[in-house]
C-alpha cells in the first residue's frame, strides 16, 4: 500500500514508525525505573524497622561492603529522590511522544482523506452504489 502514497504521506508513516520506537524505548526505561524506585523504596521502609547498631552491607558491584545505619539510610533517601525525578521525567517525555504521535496520526489521516476524497471511488464515482 505505501507504493501507491504520495511522498509526504510515506514521510509521515515513516515518522510515526520512529516516534512508536520511541514511545517503546521510554516506557521500557521508565518501567525499569520504577522498578527500581519500588525495590529502594521497599528497602528504605526495611530500614526503617531494624535498629541503627544492626550490622549492614552494600553493595558495590560484586562485593559487599560493610556500612552503617546513617549511611544506607541516607543513600537510600538519595536514591529514591534520584528516581522519583526520573520517573517524572520520562512519564513527561512519555506524554510529548504520544502527543506527537497523535498529532501526526491525524495529519496522515488528514492527507489520506483528503487525496483519496476525490478520486473515481469516491462520492459519486463507480463505487458510489447508486442502484
Amino acid at each position: 500500500m505505501q507504493g501507491n502514497l504520495p511522498p509526504e504521506a510515506q514521510e509521515k508513516i515513516e515518522e510515526l514508525q520512529d516516534l512508536q520506537e520511541t514511545a517503546q524505548q521510554v516506557a521500557q526505561q521508565k518501567q525499569q525505573a520504577e522498578t527500581q524506585l519500588q525495590e529502594s523504596e521497599t528497602a528504605l521502609e526495611t530500614l526503617d524497622g531494624i535498629e541503627g547498631e544492626t550490622q549492614m552491607y552494600r553493595e558495590v558491584g560484586e562485593l559487599l561492603i560493610e556500612t552503617d545505619y546513617d549511611d544506607a539510610y541516607e543513600n537510600l533517601e538519595e536514591k529514591v529522590d534520584s528516581l522519583e525525578v526520573r520517573v517524572q521525567t520520562l512519564q513527561k517525555q512519555e506524554d510529548r511522544v504520544q502527543e506527537q504521535f497523535e498529532e501526526l496520526q491525524e495529519e496522515l489521516q488528514q492527507m489520506l482523506q483528503g487525496a483519496g476524497g476525490g478520486g473515481p471511488m469516491g462520492p459519486g464515482g463507480p463505487g458510489a452504489g447508486g442502484d
